[in-house]
């Protein structure tokens, strides 16, 4: 069974990375750098893990210093409401925490239900 979740989550990175490859803002904010950067935390936001690993927390980090202005924060949190579309099972507290959980706040809420739309 553990191959089979090995092979199904190289799937789901494969899938998150070639619609990356469409998705860019201007150039600079890609929906596969923040897929990247948050692909680490997929363990802690569905509860297989206590806490967000270092390396989601690196990803965190990372994806705070992406976007830059109005259009890359809203194109950035539109990005991480479809990669969370992807996957089943997300813990929506976890999601709203993690950026303090890895003391690392965005320019954007965490959120399934945020209106990107909204960010100035």
């Amino acid at each position: 069974m553990k191959g089979a979740a090995a092979v199904a989550m190289v799937v789901v990175a494969g899938c998150l990375l070639a619609a990356a490859a469409v998705s860019v803002v201007d150039g600079a904010v890609t929906c596969g750098d923040v897929d990247a950067s948050l692909l680490p935390c997929v363990a802690y936001l569905t509860g297989k893990a206590a806490a967000p690993s270092g390396d989601c927390c690196a990803g965190v980090r990372h994806l705070r210093t992406l976007p830059v202005g109005t259009a890359e924060r809203r194109f950035a949190c539109d990005c991480v409401k479809k990669a969370a579309a992807r996957f089943k099972g997300l813990n929506g507290d976890a999601i709203r925490d993690l950026p303090a959980k890895c003391a690392a706040p965005l320019p954007f809420p965490l959120s399934l239900d945020f209106d990107c739309n909204t960010i100035p």
